[in-house]
């Protein structure tokens, strides 16, 4: 099994109903659901249909104590922080992948990154040597050292929000803009973050299932994290 801490929009957020039927799967309800009527959507949308509608807080690991500790682990690091404005969001092309972005960085959301990434750390299996060959494939040295260290290059200083909509398109233009136009309701209505999402894949090659959604302020803090 691995796991992963993601941001995913409420159920009632009306961006989640958007970007689960734009991938044709709901995580949480596990159940398949009618893509739109876009030319080349089911090929496009393939790999980010596995993972489900989120962005990357902690990324995928394997767990060295289980799901149950993560999840506690992961209340009680929360616990502090207070819900925050959702920064609006649009649709870009990031390395010629479709998804959804900040439209201005925040500092809150980076926090939240932040303490996910190595407050949880001790929650991370290391990788195969041939996991970590294939992932430092295009990162440079700062990257690589990160890579080292957190099992993942685009961590930390090198973390960007993004919700993923589409493989790596050679030509996507017409996707993109049909995202936009789809997408562009549900992008201008104003959300908070309240919270993160838990996310597992059971055996290799599995679609993630959403299985639990953390809010902040949940746990009780402890005075340090072990």
């Amino acid at each position: 099994m691995r796991a992963a801490i993601y941001y995913a929009p409420a159920l009632s957020d009306p961006l989640w109903a958007a970007g689960t039927c734009w991938l044709g799967r709901d995580p949480e309800r596990g159940v398949a659901l009618v893509q739109p009527d876009f030319a080349g959507i089911a090929a496009a949308t393939a790999a980010p249909r596995r993972y489900g509608f989120h962005a990357t807080i902690k990324p995928p690991m394997r767990l060295a104590f289980g799901l149950d500790a993560l999840m506690a682990d992961v209340r009680e690091l929360l616990a502090g922080v207070a819900p925050f404005e959702m920064p609006g969001l649009r649709v870009s092309r990031i390395d010629g992948f479709i998804a959804l972005t900040e439209i201005e960085r925040s500092a809150a959301l980076q926090a939240v990154a932040d303490l996910c990434v190595t407050g949880l750390e001790r929650h991370r299996v290391a990788e195969s040597a041939t996991e970590m060959a294939r992932r430092a494939g295009r990162l440079d040295e700062h990257g690589r050292g990160l890579l080292a260290q957190y099992g993942y290059g685009h961590v930390l200083d090198r973390w960007q929000f993004h919700m993923t909509l589409s493989e790596r398109l050679a030509d996507g233009d017409a996707l993109e803009a049909a995202a936009r136009g789809y997408f562009a309701a549900a992008l201008g209505m104003a959300r908070r973050v309240e919270g993160v999402a838990v996310f597992v894949e059971d055996k290799p090659g599995a679609a993630f299932r959403l299985v639990g959604r953390v809010g902040f302020g949940e746990g009780k803090k402890k005075s340090s994290f072990l």
